[in-house]
């Protein structure tokens, strides 16, 4: 998690401009978060990244779906994680297949909401007790595959692990925290269903998920 004074920094993402303000009020009220950006569901996501350098983005899925899921896909495979608002569960699979790692509904309040941005940031799954609908698609997975699918940055940093370097040197390859490196290595392990590093690295070979 890159952090100013320990601050999570979150992009704020909806159509609606008063949702986005009133986000934004609220996430900025709290200590652990520094919203850093305000975007539309049709600005250049992709672009918008760099600029604003979020640790997660909170997406408003509002009332335009398809097009925002449309969007929240594109965003997903950038290897940021989402968290996403939705008014009600009749959309959460789509909002969950589409890459959102967490899930809740709009009326959460500011609490449950931080705790899911800062779990989320950690590569941890959130979802909202409240929402019926959303492992309907994944009760039978695939044996021989994770659980979950690694991120992006989960394989850059499971290439190196498997090369036998420490979290230290895995940072400074990446260029990211010690901190964020021992994060994503738990996630690897916990959806590879590893207890080490180096069974990590086995089971990652058996599943072709190493360019060796």
């Amino acid at each position: 998690m890159s952090t100013d004074e320990g601050q999570l920094r979150v992009l704020i993402v909806a159509d609606d401009p008063l949702t986005r303000a009133g986000l934004a009020t609220l996430l900025s009220s709290q200590s652990r978060c520094n919203v850093t950006g305000q975007v539309s569901v049709d600005s250049d996501l992709t672009a918008a990244l760099p600029v604003y350098l979020p640790d997660i983005v909170v997406w408003d899925l509002g009332w335009t779906l398809e097009a925002s899921l449309e969007r929240l896909a594109e965003l997903a495979e950038s290897g940021t994680p989402v968290v996403a608002l939705l008014s009600d569960d009749a959309h959460a699979a789509d909002a969950w297949s589409a890459g959102a790692r967490g899930l809740l509904l709009r009326d959460t309040d500011v609490e449950r909401l931080v705790a899911a941005l800062l779990a989320a940031s950690q590569d941890l799954i959130v979802l909202d007790p409240g929402l019926t609908n959303v492992t309907q698609p994944y009760i039978e997975p695939d044996p021989r595959l994770p659980i979950e699918k690694l991120t992006p940055r989960e394989t850059e940093v499971l290439q190196l692990l498997t090369e036998g370097l420490s979290n230290r040197a895995i940072a400074f390859n990446l260029g990211i925290s010690e901190h964020t490196v021992k994060f994503h290595v738990n996630a690897i392990l916990s959806k590879l269903g590893a207890q080490s590093r180096t069974e990590a690295a086995v089971r990652a070979t058996q599943l072709g998920l190493l360019l060796l």
